[in-house]
């Protein structure tokens, strides 16, 4: 039994003390009543007036991603040079047979905002083949050792859905857009299970760190069985949510799961499938073409394809998750559920949470549909403030309809924050920040933020990563609390984040996190 008392208790302003036995928050009090009841056979911890909120929610993460990010090459720098440089310090670090690996680059942030070459890459990769992935993960850079081992040439055709970058004499350039991606990370080599365990055990611990103790995952099925494997020998001290990509719906259906599957610790979660592409690339699918472009994006699904996939989820007990990013590929997406959901009533289907991941570009049109249609918006507060200067850039005035969390908010829409990691930090606080102020860590664009219209209160902020992701997860009555009878996913926070100038909000770091009772992350400054 813990007790932790001397404490400032999110959404508790009666309580200073809270009980912890086994993996429940049992009792809720003052410090003399708490420790009178049950301080003798208690761990006593004196927070000296530090906070106390729920353990944070990503809703929307890339379990193995993220875990892979931690241990290749960190691209995401300021300029072209920088990259290359980091390249090569790993060139020289590692052996020879691998592959090299790495991501976050993003050619927006460069000089001229010109695309990085496969002729560049070789100069600091030699002989060995490299994959590096775009921020948005819509995008590779590759060299021409990859490009020759995938067998990519001026003859290659683009497939389904993606494109080869080229050249004026078509050449391929060594970028690779969407689907295309496919050609090369197809042949590279996949890391083994024991190698793969051991990574997210390290993310885990990385998770923790920052204040997260649940996650909606959208990496493949690999990862879901080493999770059950964490399981089963008692590793996994995360609440995770596996979403699957529709290629595996099938599967799924014909061994019999389906979601909702699983207990509290780990479970089935919905099926993920695309409408678009992303704004980096500009593959995002628009109603009206990009700025200075006869460009509309690429649409990936249209209504009916959509209702074809949701119908079949939904008749073997799958809710959907679909990634849609622009204008166009929200209203495709709404349209189709909206049919969807007729599909369901006449069926007397019960009504399954289905998501929008990102939402990116909303037409007014088209916001208050969430609500109505019962759809979660899915959102990534830190891609709002990544992406301000390319949405102003390539979508102009539309930028008054982009992350609009506020007019989702005022709609009543149901809404989750999440990350997109490795696409971005995982840290909770940055989203936070974001949502709130709207503005960069390092003040841009001004003191009222990008867009402020859009700039939302602390409390729903949190409400977001909390409350609302358990009930997403169908944990309401057990999650996302600080009540007697609810699981103890906690967080010690230093400072009260209320009582914290709001352009501080990304500065803010866990003094330890508690899940299902345990403590799994201590701070080496905690006392």
């Amino acid at each position: 039994m813990i007790i932790v008392y001397n404490a400032n208790i999110f959404g508790s302003e009666q309580h200073s003390a809270l009980v912890v036995d086994e993996n429940k928050i049992v009792a809720l009090g003052s410090n003399k009543s708490m420790l009178d009841e049950y301080g003798k056979n208690a761990d006593c911890i004196n927070l000296h007036g530090k906070t106390i909120w729920p353990g944070l929610t990503d809703s929307h993460i890339h379990l193995g991603l993220l875990a892979h990010s931690l241990r290749i090459v960190d691209c995401e720098t300021k300029t072209l040079q920088e990259c290359l440089d980091r390249i090569s310090e790993h060139v020289i670090q590692y052996s020879e047979n691998s592959w090299i690996e790495g991501h976050g680059w993003n050619q927006n942030e460069w000089k001229d905002s010109h695309f990085g070459t496969a002729e560049q890459l070789d100069l600091v990769t030699g002989d060995r083949p490299a994959y590096l992935t775009a921020k948005s993960l819509h995008a590779a850079w590759v060299n021409s050792k990859a490009l020759r081992l995938a067998q990519i040439d001026k003859n290659t055709s683009d497939p389904v859905g993606g494109v080869i970058m080229r050249d004026n004499r078509g050449n391929p350039t060594g970028i690779l857009l969407e689907s295309a991606m496919n050609l090369v990370e197809k042949i590279i080599p996949k890391s083994s299970p024991s190698r793969l365990l051991e990574d997210l055990l390290l993310a885990q611990q990385h998770l923790w760190k920052i204040g997260i103790t649940g996650i909606h995952d959208y990496d493949g099925p690999e990862v879901f069985h080493a999770l059950q494997v964490l399981l089963k020998s008692e590793k996994l001290n995360l609440r995770v949510q596996k979403n699957f990509p529709v290629s595996e719906l099938d599967h799924l259906i014909s061994v019999g799961l389906c979601s909702g599957f699983g207990n509290d610790l780990l479970h089935t979660g919905s099926i993920k499938l695309f409408a678009d592409g992303a704004l980096g690339p500009q593959t995002a699918a628009l109603i009206d073409p990009y700025e200075d472009s006869n460009s509309i994006g690429i649409l990936l699904i249209s209504k009916q394809e959509l209702f074809d996939v949701g119908r079949k989820a939904v008749e073997n007990g799958w809710g959907l998750t679909i990634h849609a990013i622009g204008d166009m590929a929200n209203r495709v997406v709404l349209d189709g559920l909206s049919d969807l959901r007729e599909f369901e009533k006449s069926r007397n289907i019960p009504h399954h949470p289905h998501r929008i991941e990102h939402a990116q570009l909303v037409h007014p049109d088209d916001q208050s549909r969430f609500n109505s249609l019962g759809v979660i918006a899915s959102v990534q507060p830190i891609h709002c403030t990544s992406d301000m200067i390319n949405v102003d850039k390539y979508w102009g005035n539309r930028a008054l309809n982009a992350y609009p969390f506020r007019n989702l908010l005022d709609l009543h829409t149901h809404m989750v924050f999440g990350s997109d990691a490795p696409v971005e930090s995982a840290n909770p606080f940055y989203g936070i920040h974001a949502a709130v102020t709207r503005m960069r860590q390092d003040g841009q664009p001004n003191a009222d933020g990008w867009q402020p219209s859009q700039r939302i209160q602390l409390r729903e902020a949190v409400d977001a990563y909390t409350i609302n992701s358990a009930a997403l997860s169908g944990m309401a009555n057990r999650c996302g609390k600080l009540r007697p009878g609810y699981y103890a996913d906690l967080i010690i926070l230093p400072t009260d984040p209320f009582n914290v100038e709001e352009q501080d909000l990304f500065k803010i770091k866990p003094d330890l996190t508690m899940v299902n009772g345990k403590i799994v992350y201590k701070s080496p400054e905690f006392e």
